[in-house]
């Protein structure tokens, strides 16, 4: 569909609001499900040849130029639909009817998918414009001067209809180019580039009359332009459809007003602000998330939620996800304590002891909706993006108040279930990602819940959440998916936490590491939680097999000999080599707030059986193998030695081999760095003695 954009103009001069909703309500429903235009575009022109050409059953010699006919084509679409976007937010901004400024506004959020269209949305007039629509700010729209109205929608007209003329120039001189000669090709090639340059030029004199004589408008679109980001595929969100379907229910019950605009333009806001790095640097500057913030406050206190309080959340999210000093500024302005009242409000907290909280009789007895999950999730996000930088930090007694506070409520997050299994593992998903980023200090209180009937227990502490979080680690590890990013924050939260908690460490280790008694396959084989975390010991990604490496580490009280005991020299070589730990010493890594008993590993009766044949490199008891010197003389021994010896000496001097050795300090260096280091120590210890034995000679 062509954007009829004069006609558009002419109703809008003309006062006929209802000519231009029907007109805006045509391009609604054509472009609805389109995200990428020039794309989807030329899908659509390639779907019709191929229809004609099954229907013809001949294909039609096409040349290079049909190309360029498709890129003129493309061009002038993007002309329209700049222009369309610019009309649209002065049209806006003059102060329309409810049902036409919600077409308006769909049009501008199916606009600013397109990346090449947001330079006239992302200025900062247009910027305020919505952000008013959206209830972020009841300041002026605008303070720029600028022409009038119709002199306005004039240029508009008049740069349309040069663009045409450009247009048709260019269309005649490639008519011409191919009438000519063909040793004349080079200069029709330039003749080519120079329409080619006009037709851009035609779109530079566009972009000028957007905003007439609005010089900083200009100045900003120009800056935008460099600025966009590629808008990029990825799972489409179930909320639209959904949302899109709400909403004309309501158009047609009648139950519209400020709600459902100020939802249409938090979507636009989210499109231009992922989009565009200039429009997320404006939003900063503006000080538009101070009026987010006040209208999420508000919008929590109310009794009935907005319809649009998840694009609220969203836009939060990505602002504070995009701009650092926006995290900071959030966090100073308690942003914690009003998302957790949010979250409360969304969970429907109710609150037993100042350590205990339960849902509301009604909400317990059924599964968190689909919409309050994803509310709940989207503050979650927002919670990490401005808390993730506290978890090493000292906290003084209103911050760690506040912290435990929340804890208690993302324990209830952990316990709930949604609607649909995805959106449960979605949810424990972020809950995990923000628990792993709060204070270690103040994850205590998961454990405070007291003991029920069906309670996991350990020692007497309740062990339901760390059993939720290792079905959930089994989970991620079963899926496969993405496993650095699903997996290791929940090996960090479980690993923190048992270092922390001697019930937790006992209760992960007897579901993960249970004590040895088939000992005849490697560690790593099988389908166990313990084969699958040892098997992440050795993998590529450097991050996630020291994570993996490290839980079993602590499960094992960061004893050296109990790590190679259960998983193998071969695979826990890595985390000694790192921590200096090749020699056997002890872990030096340990902290004032580590709790581990003194208590010995008991082997069963079963491995004591074994423990003499246990390969300690592969882990397991391997097959007796021949003697390969059964036979051998000693000086055949001796001479096989020397011969090894001269091989690997060879190896070393061409570089194919280096030698290796472990140091004092449990790591590994070259050979020949520990022969001078022995050395050293040799001479300094012999100068030291001949200077006690000249002592006692002048005694």
């Amino acid at each position: 569909m062509v954007v009829d954009l004069e006609g558009i103009i002419r109703c809008i001069k003309q006062g006929d609001e209802n000519g231009v909703q029907s007109q805006l309500q045509e391009f609604n429903k054509e472009y609805a499900q389109c995200f990428f235009f020039d794309a989807e575009e030329r899908e659509r022109r390639k779907k019709r040849k191929l229809e004609e050409f099954r229907k013809n059953k001949v294909r039609e010699y096409t040349d290079s130029d049909s190309d360029c006919d498709e890129y003129d084509q493309e061009n002038r679409d993007l002309i329209l639909r700049q222009n369309l976007a610019v009309v649209l937010v002065r049209f806006i901004r003059t102060g329309v009817k409810c049902r036409v400024l919600r077409s308006c506004l769909r049009s501008l959020r199916i606009l600013s998918r397109d990346k090449k269209v947001l330079g006239p949305l992302v200025t900062d007039c247009a910027l305020i414009t919505l952000a008013r629509v959206a209830g972020l700010t009841t300041g002026d729209a605008c303070d720029e001067g600028g022409d009038p109205d119709s002199d306005f929608y004039d240029n508009i007209i008049a740069s349309l209809s040069e663009a045409r003329v450009l247009q048709s120039r260019s269309v005649e001189d490639e008519d011409n180019v191919e009438a000519s000669d063909q040793n004349e090709e080079c200069l029709a090639f330039d003749e080519d580039a120079k329409s080619d340059v006009s037709i851009a030029n035609s779109a530079d004199l566009d972009s000028i009359s957007w905003c007439g004589s609005h010089r900083p408008s200009i100045n900003e679109m120009h800056r935008a332009g460099d600025h966009h980001k590629e808008l990029e595929r990825g799972r489409r969100d179930r909320r639209e459809s959904k949302m899109d379907g709400e909403d004309e229910e309501e158009e047609e019950e009648g139950q519209l007003g400020e709600d459902l605009q100020r939802k249409e333009a938090m979507k636009v806001l989210c499109n231009v602000v992922y989009n565009s790095t200039w429009a997320q640097e404006r939003f900063s500057a503006l000080r538009l998330m101070c009026g987010l913030t006040e209208r999420l406050s508000s919008s929590m206190s109310s009794s009935s939620p907005s319809s649009g309080q998840f694009y609220e959340l969203r836009l939060m999210f990505l602002m504070t996800a995009l701009r650092p000093e926006l995290r900071t500024q959030l966090q100073q302005e308690g942003g914690v304590s009003i998302l957790t009242a949010a979250l409360e409000s969304s969970l429907e907290v109710q609150w037993k002891d100042q350590y205990e909280c339960v849902s509301g009789p009604a909400a317990a007895a059924a599964p968190i909706s689909l919409e309050a999950s994803q509310h709940i999730i989207e503050i979650l996000k927002i919670l990490f993006n401005i808390t993730y930088s506290t978890h090493r930090q000292e906290l003084n007694e209103e911050d760690a108040a506040l912290y435990r506070h929340l804890v208690v409520i993302l324990r209830l997050c952990l316990m709930r279930k949604c609607t649909l299994s995805d959106d449960t593992d979605e949810l424990q998903g972020h809950t995990v990602n923000l628990l792993s980023a709060l204070p270690l200090q103040c994850l205590d209180v998961l454990l405070v819940a007291p003991l029920q009937g069906d309670s996991q227990q350990k020692q007497g502490v309740n062990m339901d959440c760390v059993h939720i979080l290792l079905l959930f680690m089994e989970r991620r590890l079963e899926s496969g998916d993405k496993i650095k990013e699903k997996l290791t924050p929940v090996l960090n939260l479980l690993t923190e936490s048992c270092r922390a908690h001697r019930e937790t460490r006992h209760y992960v280790r007897k579901h993960i590491l249970p004590p040895l008694r088939d000992v005849s396959h490697r560690p790593e084989e099988g389908s166990t939680v313990k084969n699958r975390l040892i098997r992440l010991m050795t993998h590529l990604d450097t991050d996630l097999k020291h994570c993996a490496a490290d839980l079993i580490f602590v499960l094992c009280k960061e004893n050296v000999r109990r790590f190679v005991k259960y998983t193998g020299y071969g695979n826990a070589a890595g985390l000694l080599a790192t921590r200096g730990l090749l020699g056997g010493q002890t872990s030096r890594t340990l902290s004032s707030d580590t709790q581990y008993s003194s208590d010995s590993d008991s082997d069963t009766e079963e491995y004591r059986q074994v423990k003499d044949r246990v390969n300690p490199v592969t882990g397991r008891v391997e097959a007796e193998q021949p003697d390969p010197m059964e036979g051998m003389t000693e000086e055949e021994k001796e001479e096989e030695a020397k011969r090894l010896i001269m091989l690997f000496n060879k190896l070393s001097r061409e570089k194919i081999i280096q030698p290796m050795g472990v140091n004092s300090e449990g790591r590994l260096v070259p050979m020949s760095g520990l022969r001078e280091n022995s050395l050293t120590e040799g001479g300094e210890s012999g100068s030291e003695n001949d200077g006690e034995g000249k002592e006692g000679e002048k005694n």
